[in-house]
């Protein structure tokens, strides 16, 4: 019973000893680092505007500081103006990358390689879209008009080194900004 106890115990001791020793070397090697450039961000674009639509979109450069590649598994816009607070539009969101345009909600994963040195750093730009339907019986201009300030969130699947997982940031969105993109000003209700 006794020579049991420490088999059981050396195999305990060694199951710690290999779990310690991945971690430092994760550790050493390093992770994948992937932060959104939010602050050099494209200017919101208009893309299209019919008489009950208008879409516009902006370029976000993702970079990776760490020291290992990551991969973007799928990466969508999610617009955030609920029709509690204003039902005059429906919004729909969309990303893609801006070097791989394409016209269907499918996001091609993308490695971003790892940074070999400060000056020398991989990117990816997604392209985010937003789409704004006019509701209620208006023309895209008259709900534009009346639309309050919103935002949008870019959130993407990464993975690497570290286990996948969602990631996020926000992107206030002025209704000024957007009324002067669909030719019309903001009224007051």
């Amino acid at each position: 019973m006794e020579y049991a106890l420490y088999v059981i115990g050396a195999v305990v001791g060694l199951g710690l000893l290999v779990a310690i020793m991945a971690k430092l070397y994760i550790w050493h090697t390093g992770v994948e680092n992937v932060v959104a450039k939010l602050d050099s961000r494209s200017a919101f674009k208009l893309d299209k505007i019919t008489e009950n639509s208008l879409t516009f979109s902006t370029n976000v450069e993702f970079v990776n500081y760490g020291k290992q590649c990551a991969t973007f598994m799928d990466c969508f816009v999610r617009p955030q103006l609920p029709y509690e607070q204003y039902d005059g539009l429906e919004l729909r969101g969309h990303a893609e990358l801006s070097t791989a345009p394409r016209e269907d909600d499918y996001f091609e994963a993308y490695i971003v390689q790892r940074k070999d040195y400060e000056d020398n750093l991989d990117h990816a730009v997604i392209k985010a879209q937003v789409t704004l339907i006019a509701r209620n019986g208006m023309n895209i201009k008259e709900a534009v008009s009346k639309m309050p300030d919103f935002n949008f969130q870019i959130i993407w699947l990464q993975t690497g080194r570290t286990e996948t997982r969602y990631r996020q940031v926000r992107i206030e969105v002025p209704a000024a900004e957007i009324a002067a993109l669909a030719g019309t000003e903001l009224v007051d209700e």
